[in-house]
């Protein structure tokens, strides 16, 4: 995927403005539609606080170019992640955040899950009207390996049993991502 350090300053920089708007009741940032920014593209917008989690917010399937989904995604993670609608993001806060945003690639179906590279790929669990995902770099930040990876998107995120992956009617897709923070 390679993106470019420009390419990687410019998201970083749109995802900051994003938040702090977001935050303080400003309009959004329009983001450019030139180059990988007019790219349709999954992403990811995560938002950390000296090293604790404060938001986390991203699309698959993306309804706009990749610039107008890091803007998007960027103020969800701000403003609406639900794991912290009773401890929102401050403006006082503003200056401690640091951003990482994820560029993903396509899905990939999958048919043998347990094959996947733990660190490499990230996996989207779906089921019914269920679904969860996990980013590749949870599973080595947690110590998990492909099972454990597969076991807890469907109990953690998916809100599924433990090996549901292994269903039939449960489909898994693979992917990766650029990940690059401020």
């Amino acid at each position: 995927m390679a993106i470019s350090p420009e390419d990687r300053s410019r998201l970083i920089h749109l995802a900051r403005q994003a938040v702090e708007a977001a935050v303080t009741g400003q309009a959004l940032p329009r983001a450019e539609t030139t180059g990988l920014l007019g790219e349709q593209r999954g992403c990811f917008v995560t938002l950390t606080n000296q090293g604790r989690l404060r938001g986390c917010i991203g699309t698959f399937h993306p309804l706009g170019s990749l610039g107008a989904m890091i803007v998007e995604m960027a103020a969800a993670a701000a403003t609406r992640d639900p794991r912290f609608r009773f401890n929102p993001i401050t403006p006082g806060e503003l200056g401690r955040l640091r951003i990482e945003v994820s560029v993903l690639s396509e899905l990939i179906p999958t048919r043998r899950p347990e094959k996947l590279e733990v660190g490499t790929h990230g996996i989207y669990v779906v089921r019914g009207g269920q679904s969860g995902c996990f980013l590749p770099e949870v599973a080595t930040d947690q110590g998990w390996n492909a099972i454990e990876f597969l076991d807890q998107c469907c109990a953690g995120k998916a809100g599924l049993e433990p090996g549901a992956w292994r269903q039939s009617d449960t489909e898994v897709f693979l992917f990766t991502s650029e990940k690059f923070d401020q």
